[in-house]
């Protein structure tokens, strides 16, 4: 059994021990008034789950690079962001990167099989540099940071530095992280990988487990209505695309992983209910995404709502929803 099947395994068993094998065991729970406990015990599962990948990495002290990857929607951000929390809590000092700072110089992206640049590819990365880093940063070395230009299309300098510190220890977030290729000059002994996904293991009925392809659409919906000012309309369009980006580079490595992080939780769908309802009925009946949007409202209609005033504001799902008391923009 593959890593990502046993992790959806032991989540079910979770749910059913729990009475939430399905949608009308929550249906049920939410109008028994149980949605608050609901809430508190998710959170707190995941946040056992996190303590103990901190944990993990802090009682190997040759670790000095987490590297974290998942596809769209996943949590990724406010992942890193809980996962340095109980580093901390470890006496460790996390220093968060950016793989974007290290994009190849526009005009040496490479093509995809239509000729347009392909700006998913890890190959549009200046992986020499990324790894040249890496390696004097982990032999304790000072750096100078880049920083990219997305305006320009251009990598850039701004005298800004890094050295690490015996406690310290990068986190490094992107669809690419655990590609062996991004890091193929970093032994593995100093280098540990996260996958996070949500591996959701509710079932719709009886033998019907949720699609996580869904999920994590109907929380990117939310999102990109509210942060990034996208209609329904426009991230279903991109959904496909964005699907065939993760078979080809997220997918194929997510086995890689030492560690996945389940980002799924039980209560979600019914949290995000409202939200998506709002966003998905702005489809036009005109539109080539009407079909999509009607069958993700029909799919919606399963869940009876819940407030979002219980939800914490350290929580993952306020990615998505706002609210967060992270910088997850």
């Amino acid at each position: 059994m593959s890593k990502i099947e046993d992790t959806i395994k032991a989540r079910a068993e979770w749910n059913a021990r729990f009475g939430l094998s399905n949608v009308n065991d929550l249906n049920a729970a939410i109008r028994a008034g149980r949605a608050g406990d609901i809430i508190r015990t998710t959170e707190a599962l995941q946040e056992k789950h996190l303590a103990a990948i901190a944990e993990e990495i802090a009682s190997r002290p040759e670790i000095r690079i987490i590297l974290l990857a998942g596809p769209s929607s996943s949590g990724k951000t406010s992942t890193s962001k809980r996962l340095a929390i109980q580093l901390m809590t470890c006496l460790k000092r996390p220093v968060a990167l950016s793989m974007d700072n290290w994009f190849v110089n526009r005009e040496d992206t490479p093509l995809d099989e239509n000729g347009e640049k392909d700006y998913e590819s890890v190959y549009a990365m200046d992986l020499k540099q990324f790894n040249r880093d890496l390696q004097d940063l982990i032999a304790g070395k000072e750096i100078k940071l880049p920083t990219y230009n997305f305006h320009s299309g251009r990598r850039e300098y701004h005298g800004q530095k890094l050295r690490l510190a015996d406690d310290n220890l990068l986190i490094i977030e992107g669809i690419h992280a655990l590609n062996p290729v991004l890091t193929d000059s970093i032994p593995a002994k100093n280098k540990y990988l996260v996958y996070a996904s949500a591996l959701t293991a509710l079932q719709l009925q009886e033998g019907v487990r949720i699609s996580t392809s869904d999920n994590r659409l109907i929380r990117r919906l939310c999102r990109d209505y509210s942060t990034r000012g996208c209609s329904a309309e426009s991230t279903l369009s991109r959904w496909p695309s964005v699907r065939r980006g993760e078979e080809k580079w997220i997918f194929p490595f997510q086995e890689n992983a030492y560690a996945v992080f389940n980002t799924a939780m039980v209560y979600e769908l019914a949290a995000l209910h409202p939200k998506a309802l709002h966003v998905l009925n702005e489809v036009p009946f005109n539109s080539p995404c009407y079909d999509e949007a009607q069958r993700l409202l029909k799919f919606l209609a399963y869940f009876t709502p819940i407030p979002d005033d219980e939800i914490p504001k350290n929580s993952l799902l306020r990615e998505f929803i706002g609210g967060s008391v992270f910088d997850v923009g």
